[in-house]
């Protein structure tokens, strides 16, 4: 059995539900919830269940799963306190890095290439983030879309949009910018989705500025959610590099795709993480030449491949 720890960050949770699919066995989802000492330092908290809520505590019972995939720093003390409970026989796999003191307490713990990582023997370093983007997942959801999204005439551009992040604004100037780009591609129709992230503002000046036909889900809109929907029915992807998940689901397609960073939304780290998917043909920048996928970017199998030659 696999158990993967579900906190209250969905992003993790998708990363952690991604490599869990990838394997194809058995496992359950442990949702978790933090209370005020979560704020403990992880030195502090150990190996132990300091930091999630009583509820929290009573799911996680014996008998203990094979493997505990976690994610981020405030889980990695509840993964090491169930390996510790096992007796060691539990092997946690962590997902970016919970702090210097825990990362040698890994037995295997998955970082990005661009985070520029030492090497060691417990660690393994993807490009890109995984996700659960796979042909069979598109397939299906091109099915489910093709009666409602089908009215947009071929070839199809799909537009990904997400937002500011620490200390990187995404202003009205850049969203002009983007327009001006998408509008030189001349696609026959856009299918858009803005993101959780993505400022009022920006939504408006694209929604007003961006040609039809075109499809437009403002994130928050009733109905469903569009986003794997649009995906399956793209014939090339425009996505905003300020999202390392975004850009690697985008590359999971096998369209083309283009990453739209200006300098200003872009930190060091991203840059570096856009850099490696052009070197390895999954995406280019934004007003470059056409480019043709070999391959699907999938770190999600690559890290279950590895999960099960060592643990399973």
């Amino acid at each position: 059995m696999i158990w993967i720890l579900a906190d209250d960050r969905a992003g993790n949770v998708n990363q952690l539900l991604g490599i869990a699919e990838a394997l194809g066995l058995p496992f359950e989802r442990k949702d978790i919830r933090y209370d005020k000492w979560v704020k403990l330092p992880n030195f502090l908290r150990g190996a132990s269940f300091i930091g999630i809520t009583k509820e929290s505590r009573q799911n996680l019972k014996a008998p203990w799963p094979k493997v505990v995939l976690s994610a981020g720093r405030r889980s990695f003390p509840v993964a090491a306190a169930i390996r510790r409970l096992s007796r060691g026989k539990t092997k946690v796999v962590q997902l970016m890095n919970p702090g210097k003191w825990e990362e040698k307490k890994c037995d295997l713990l998955i970082l990005p290439e661009h985070d520029q990582h030492v090497s060691s023997s417990n660690v393994m370093q993807v490009l890109g983030t995984p996700h659960r983007v796979t042909e069979k997942k598109l397939a299906t959801e091109k099915k489910h879309w093709l009666p409602i999204l089908k009215k947009y005439p071929a070839p199809r551009l799909g537009l990904i949009i997400g937002g500011a992040t620490k200390d990187r604004p995404f202003t009205v100037s850049a969203a002009q910018k983007l327009v001006d780009e998408v509008c030189a591609l001349k696609a026959k129709s856009l299918l858009i989705t803005t993101s959780r992230r993505t400022p009022k503002e920006v939504v408006d000046l694209l929604e007003k500025k961006l040609p039809e036909p075109k499809f437009f889900y403002r994130f928050g809109d009733k109905g469903e959610n569009p986003y794997f929907g649009l995906l399956s029915m793209s014939d090339k992807i425009v996505v905003t590099g300020d999202s390392m998940s975004m850009c690697s689901e985008c590359c999971a397609t096998k369209v083309p795709v283009f990453i739209f960073a200006p300098p200003e939304m872009i930190g060091a780290k991203h840059a570096r993480f856009h850099q490696s998917l052009y070197a390895e043909g999954y995406a280019a920048p934004l007003g470059n030449k056409e480019i043709k996928p070999k391959n699907r970017l999938n770190p999600a199998s690559e890290i279950a491949k590895r999960i099960k030659k060592e643990f399973l």
